[in-house]
């Protein structure tokens, strides 16, 4: 059975939260619904997008994902419903549908709205999310619409020997996440020793980890984490705080020849 899941900028404190739940429980009882999170910070797409993207598909084929980050439809920006990856989406036309899918999502559709809504989210997401969850198809929501707002996610940039990235994902251990990918840094470090450049390069680590505790507490752990992304955290510490790290963040990471590499070591 497919899940309503929720992920939202309100934090789960406000009571913008129950009255979504409310809503859609009250058109369809049966509906099982999940939070991902509410902590996402107000308006930031990015994250948003960073979230569910590596959450939705460990939920089952057919689930509905709601995304309620700046939800409000400025100018004559659309509320759509987007399927993709056998999944269905619901959110404002702000972006961050470019933000969530690698490719063009399978099919999307303009959720229509008879009346104006002062709360779209309570009023269309939850009408929509309900007839999907009953086996409505697309279509009984609105017509399909080819065009929607189009962000990219910031990519990490390569110059030579030089892959830059940046800090994309903060989570609550204040681990820092990075845009640069596993398979990037294997296609241009080809084996070659290597330094991680951090904080305006004050601090430059020349290992990989394989789990926070390969070193001692209190130390910088490099390592490729479960999204083989590149992550930068602190053995049992708080690195983003400590390294005075923050969202788009420049992480270097810097490739030398083996003879270049032992003359750095011995200076």
């Amino acid at each position: 059975m497919p899940f309503i899941t929720l992920t939202s900028d309100w934090n789960q404190n406000d009571f913008y939260v129950g009255m979504l739940k409310g809503k859609i429980l009250s058109l369809t009882p049966e509906a099982q619904i999940v939070d991902i999170s509410h902590q996402v910070q107000p308006f930031n797409l990015g994250q948003a997008a960073f979230v569910i993207r590596n959450s939705f598909s460990h939920f089952p084929p057919g689930s509905i994902h709601l995304i309620c980050v700046n939800t409000e439809p400025e100018g004559d920006q659309k509320v759509l419903a987007a399927k993709y990856e056998g999944h269905y989406f619901i959110g404002t036309d702000n972006g961050v549908f470019g933000l969530l899918f690698k490719d063009e999502p399978e099919k999307m559709v303009e959720i229509s709205q008879e009346k104006k809504e002062n709360l779209p989210v309570t009023d269309l997401y939850a009408k929509a999310a309900c007839l999907l969850f009953s086996g409505k198809e697309m279509e009984s929501l609105g017509a399909g619409t080819g065009g929607y707002q189009k962000q990219t996610p910031r990519r990490a940039v390569i110059e030579e020997s030089v892959i830059n990235g940046s800090v994309i994902y903060i989570d609550s251990y204040q681990n820092a996440f990075t845009n640069i990918t596993k398979e990037l840094f294997d296609r241009i470090g080809k084996g070659r020793p290597f330094e991680v450049l951090l904080g305006s390069n004050h601090y430059r680590i020349d290992k990989i980890n394989s789990k926070y505790s390969d070193v001692p507490v209190g130390e910088i752990s490099v390592l490729f984490n479960s999204l083989d992304l590149l992550e930068i955290a602190i053995h049992k510490g708080f690195a983003v705080q400590l390294l005075n790290l923050q969202m788009s963040s420049t992480i270097r990471v810097k490739f030398f020849e083996s003879k270049q590499a032992a003359r750095l070591k011995q200076d």
